[in-house]
């Protein structure tokens, strides 16, 4: 009787045991696949170097461990992590501005004496898929800026990305905002193609898209750009696979705008049947206030025809009146002595 019983106590413990150690294996296995939540700044890690606002008009100064869902993520896209920004065609907006944006603002100041460098390396997702093709800024997003903070605050640098509906291929292009001489009425952007056309490229009406430009850049292809501002010059370069490397100088230190005469052919033809086109001081930026930007400021809203379904973000999201931009990689901070 004794050894029946013993027999049986110890059958008790084994069976015990066994249930315990699949209970410890399960919780291990349930802990292992517990899902780890990424940041933006756990994949570009200078995000404590910035600010951001975000299309629903929510301010942030502290991005380390910051995200929000439908706006600034993070995404995979089967090979990389990338930092989402995403923004509709109307939303709450900064007080110098009627297009929306998630975008960075940088902390740190400068001047273009002392100067920056700003590099990205994205894809451009969508663009508003509405608006009239007649006007320039329709279907477009800038990822990249040097902004001014003082004086009238206007933008020596906006990197555009843009593609007409129907089109595969859209453009990148960047324009160079004259720092107006006197009050800021006469004020103009002039616009310099990369890949594919220039700003002032439209459609000859409100439903008419240009030609699709053979050497555009498609919704999803990467590309690159380096903002290098040394010495009060601006230094460009953008690269992408496939496409030849595109390089550019701008002095901001002195205009090349300062008199009527100086004043391209891409401006009179787009500015002068609106209103009186100025010209720049002749110092240009020298010794102004400034600032890089970066992410998905919108260019569409309803200026530009673009439906905005009275505001509603959901609606917005699910029709295609928004704009997605990915990066994989980006660096701010001091400039380089470009290569001679």
């Amino acid at each position: 009787m004794k050894k029946t019983l013993f027999i049986f106590f110890t059958l008790l413990l084994i069976v015990g045991c066994k249930d315990k150690t699949k209970t410890t294996l399960e919780a291990t296995v349930e802990n292992d696949t517990e899902s780890v939540t990424k940041y933006p700044s756990d994949v570009i890690p200078f995000m404590d170097k910035w600010k951001i606002l975000l299309g629903d008009g929510t301010y942030e100064d502290n991005l380390v461990n910051y995200q929000k869902e439908d706006f600034f993520y993070v995404g995979n896209d089967g090979k990389s992590d990338w930092v989402v920004y995403k923004t509709p065609n109307s939303g709450i907006t900064s007080r110098t501005s009627s297009n929306t944006r998630t975008e960075l603002g940088e902390k740190a100041h400068w001047i273009p004496e002392t100067g920056g460098k700003l590099t990205g390396t994205l894809k451009v997702q969508h663009v508003s898929t509405t608006g009239n093709a007649d006007i320039s800024s329709s279907y477009s997003v800038v990822v990249g800026q040097i902004h001014s903070d003082e004086g009238h605050e206007n933008e020596p640098l906006k990197i555009f990305y843009k593609k007409f509906p129907g089109h595969t291929k859209g453009s990148v292009f960047w324009n160079y905002e004259i720092n107006t001489e006197g009050d800021n009425s006469g004020r103009w952007d002039y616009s310099t193609a990369v890949w594919g056309y220039d700003f002032s490229v439209v459609g000859e009406n409100v439903t008419t898209s240009p030609a699709e430009p053979e050497d555009g850049i498609a919704l999803s292809e990467e590309f690159s750009y380096e903002v290098n501002i040394y010495e009060g010059i601006m230094y460009l370069t953008f690269t992408s696979e496939g496409h030849e490397t595109i390089k550019f100088t701008k002095n901001l230190l002195k205009s090349d705008f300062a008199t009527k005469a100086q004043i391209p052919q891409q401006i009179i033809d787009v500015y002068s049947s609106r209103r009186t086109v100025g010209v720049e001081r002749e110092i240009a930026y020298a010794g102004e206030i400034n600032y890089f930007k970066q992410g998905a400021y919108n260019q569409a809203n309803i200026k530009t025809g673009s439906e905005t379904y009275d505001g509603d973000i959901v609606k917005q999201y699910a029709n295609g009146s928004y704009t997605e931009v990915w990066f994989k990689n980006a660096t701010v901070g001091e400039p380089t002595k470009p290569n001679e």
